[in-house]
Formats: C-alpha cells, structure tokens, sequence
C-alpha cells in the first residue's frame, strides 16, 4: 500500500495545528465579510446615484479591485505602508483591510445590480408619497433586494473563505502555512507527507464553505 503521508496528520498536535489554522483563516473571513457588507451596501448606493463625482469615484474604486491582484494589495498593505507610514500593523489586520477592501467592492457591484433591478415605478411611487431619498432606500427598496443579495454575499463569503489561503505570503500563520510547516518538519521521516497534508488541507477548505454554498443555493431555490 503506497505511503500518502497521512501518519503525520497524528503526530503530536499536528491536526490540531490545521485546525487552529483554519479557524485564523475563518475569523479573517468572517470580520472581512461583515465589514464587506456594511461598506458594500453604501457604496452600492453610491453606485447607483447620478452624481457624476460620486460614479467616477465608485467606477474608479471597483475598477481598482477589479484589476489589482490580491496578494499585490496585501504586499502594499503589509510591507509598503509599514516602510511608506512606520505603521505596525499584524499580518492579520492587514488581511482583513485588503479583504475588506476588495469584498466592499465586490458586494458593492452586488447592490449596485440589486438596486437596479427594482423597477423605475417603486421609486416614483415613494417620491409621489413624499418619501425622501434615504426614507425610500431604508423602506422600500432596500427590504425588496435583500432577497437578491443574499445568496450572491453568501457566494462572497465562501470566495473570501478561499482567498485567505494567499495571507501566508505575508506571515499569516493560517492553514495552509501550518500545513507547510508540518511537512517541512516531517521532511526526513515522512518525505510523502505533502500528498496527505495537503489533501486534508482541501478536505477542511470543503467542509468549510460546502455548508455556506448549499445555504446559497438553498436561499436562491426558495426565493426564486
């Protein structure tokens, strides 16, 4: 029987390690994921103004994450304003403003689709009963697209849930670089390990987000 490297999974506290690994790389996640949504939501908003300023500086934003690979953000992030500014920031703090730098964005364009789609007579209709614009956003249009949102956000927050795993080219200690770090350790007695570490790395990445992505297309069934 060909040797995968699993026995090195039950060597000390090496799961437990993965395990605590992928619980910094879920907390990344999910502070990312509701700073993404509050922020998304206004500049969603913003988006969809007529305000010319306000479109320039929202189609600039979104172009920016849009063409901006994430690991260069976190470089700028972590190592060009530590150098730029003197700021001491943690390899974590810094992944979760890259994150919620992109993920606003991300959910911004999300709303932006939503709040378009409610048809032009809704908003007529709350002018016609005197309700201002943050009245009619608050009552009537955003309730009406939450529907939409939230399977799409939930979408977000599994693909967040993946992206952590580029925090480790930035010292994050997260499951992945736990996972480098047993096989490197286990290098000379165990020199198959990479297979079954990196295998329970994917397993642990599934059993994460697979219960996110079936509640999506759970939501997206029943409010269809």
């Amino acid at each position: 029987m060909p040797d995968l490297g699993f026995e090195v999974l039950f060597k000390g506290k090496n799961l437990l390690r993965l395990l605590g690994g992928l619980g910094i790389a879920l907390r990344i996640s999910l502070i990312a994921v509701l700073l993404s949504i509050v922020l998304g939501v206004a500049v969603g908003i913003l988006m969809t103004w007529k305000n010319p300023v306000s479109r320039a500086i929202t189609r600039c934003y979104l172009e920016t994450v849009r063409i901006m690979p994430q690991l260069v953000l976190l470089f700028l992030v972590y190592f060009g304003t530590t150098r730029g500014f003197g700021w001491n920031l943690s390899g974590e703090l810094s992944s979760v403003i890259v994150f919620t730098f992109w993920g606003a964005a991300e959910m911004g364009d999300l709303v932006r689709g939503a709040l378009i789609s409610i048809p032009a007579h809704q908003y007529e209709s709350a002018a016609a009963l005197g309700l201002s614009r943050m009245q009619t956003y608050r009552h009537i249009i955003l309730p009406q697209s939450a529907r939409r949102l939230i399977p799409l956000s939930i979408n977000l927050a599994t693909r967040m849930i993946k992206t952590t795993s580029l925090v480790l080219m930035i010292g994050v200690v997260e499951v992945l670089k736990v996972a480098q770090q047993i096989i490197e350790a286990n290098r000379m007695s165990s020199p198959n390990a990479a297979f079954g570490v990196y295998l329970s790395v994917f397993a642990l990445y599934f059993l994460a987000c697979r219960p996110i992505s079936l509640l999506a297309g759970h939501l997206e069934k029943r409010w269809r």
